[in-house]
């Protein structure tokens, strides 16, 4: 049972249904429900408050959250005591995402590089920060969350940063991370048993336009993952193996990717420093690096359940390219988006997940938000990857909407700007 909506739930949910197993979904947001409907079951909030009472009777052997928000709610407590495994880490593990200076306290304690940070509990002391150290900064929530009442803002420049201060809402304060530049590359392990297991090193493309310009959205635009086993860039080795202690010690299962930024001069000698640390798949890179196993649902249960793994590649695809169809007035969420019709120009030839899509009662598409679908294809070659997904993005019409032209032609390979 996957706890989320939209096209994640239905990438994740398609891959594990194409390997064999049950699937269904219970709805965590108001929107995006259509998509995981054509996987499996659907459960709504409204006729279900909790998922715990479904377990049981549909047999759930593993939960996959699409957010860490989980463990907040009211009934959380009743999952992690039902014995379901659950594809996330719990407890004191999930503070690596969810607390951004306990991440840099714990970079610090195992010598990993990790930007200089500070944390202020208002505009006067972020003011101060800046004062005494001055540069430009990466303004983030001290609490990752969904419901953040900050979102990431990069700031290229120290008087972009102050005119930032002036406007952010400090009611959980302000991290204030130094910005090292754009060359960024993150990398997506699985830990369980004790033990670190690389799949891919990955690419998200933040920006909301071409060429890396506009704000950072909500979610990526864009996405690559290669299939990286045995770590070729050195990220896990680097940014996640140093962990394995405090992973052992507070008995971590499920997935890991850390984000960082290549701050070397030379391509030769990498240097990376840790941006962050999620607890989650990804929400693009997530189903494609499902995608490039032949044995998803099996390592998937066993990390649930803190067994050991033995994840198989299979095929000759090794690489991903995953491109997001935007709606009207995206990435400005503020402006509210119409219902369109949505056309579609052929048969697709690569997956496509539908996001905030809707059928109409005469059996048509209708795009009902901002994000409206991922388009992801798989390729022994990132140029092929690359070209499927845009000959397949482009059978797709919705007024207002856009799509990046540009995955792969900036920020990679790994550490590249």
């Amino acid at each position: 049972m996957i706890l989320g909506v939209g096209s994640f739930a239905q990438g994740i949910g398609s891959a594990l249904a194409d390997a064999g197993a049950a699937v269904s979904t219970y709805l965590t947001r108001n929107y995006g429900h259509f998509p995981p409907a054509l996987v499996g079951g659907v459960f709504s909030r409204e006729s279900f408050p909790s998922p715990v009472p479904l377990l049981k009777p549909h047999r759930i052997a593993c939960i996959i959250p699409q957010s860490i928000d989980w463990a907040l709610q009211p009934w959380a407590a009743e999952l992690l005591k039902s014995g379901v495994g659950i594809f996330s880490p719990t407890g004191e593990a999930m503070r690596i995402e969810r607390e951004r200076d306990f991440a840099r306290e714990l970079c610090a304690r195992f010598k990993i590089p990790f930007p200089r940070s500070y944390v202020a509990s208002n505009r006067i002391e972020a003011e101060r920060v800046l004062d005494r150290h001055p540069g430009p900064y990466v303004i983030k929530n001290p609490l990752c969350s969904p419901t953040s009442p900050i979102h990431t803002i990069l700031c290229e420049t120290a008087d972009d940063t102050r005119a930032w201060l002036r406007q952010v809402n400090y009611a959980e304060g302000v991290f204030l991370q130094e910005y090292l530049g754009r060359a960024e590359a993150g990398h997506i392990v699985l830990v369980s048993a004790g033990e670190i297991h690389s799949l891919v090193t990955n690419q998200e493309y933040k920006y909301a336009f071409n060429g890396n310009m506009g704000i950072v959205a909500g979610a990526p635009l864009a996405g690559i993952i290669e299939r990286d086993e045995n770590d070729k860039y050195g990220l896990a080795r680097e940014l996640i193996h140093p962990l394995l202690p405090w992973l052992r010690a507070v008995n971590y299962s499920g997935p890991l990717q850390v984000t960082a930024i290549n701050t070397a001069s030379s391509a030769r000698s990498p240097r990376w420093r840790v941006i962050e640390y999620n607890i989650r798949v990804g929400v693009t890179s997530g189903p494609m690096a499902l995608r490039l196993l032949k044995n998803p649902a099996e390592v998937v249960h066993a990390a649930a359940r803190n067994e050991k793994l033995k994840p198989r590649f299979g095929g000759n695809a090794r690489f991903g390219c995953s491109l997001t169809l935007a709606g009207y007035g995206y990435p400005f969420t503020q402006v509210r988006s119409p219902h369109l019709p949505l056309d579609v120009n052929g048969r697709f030839d690569c997956h496509v997940w539908w996001n905030e899509v809707a059928r109409n009662p005469d059996g048509r598409l209708t795009a009902t938000g901002h994000r409206i679908a991922d388009v992801i294809a798989l390729a022994p070659t990132l140029k092929a990857a690359a070209a499927a997904a845009y000959a397949n993005i482009r059978k797709i019409r919705v007024a207002g909407s856009y799509f990046r032209t540009d995955a792969g032609q900036s920020l990679w390979p790994p550490g590249s700007v």
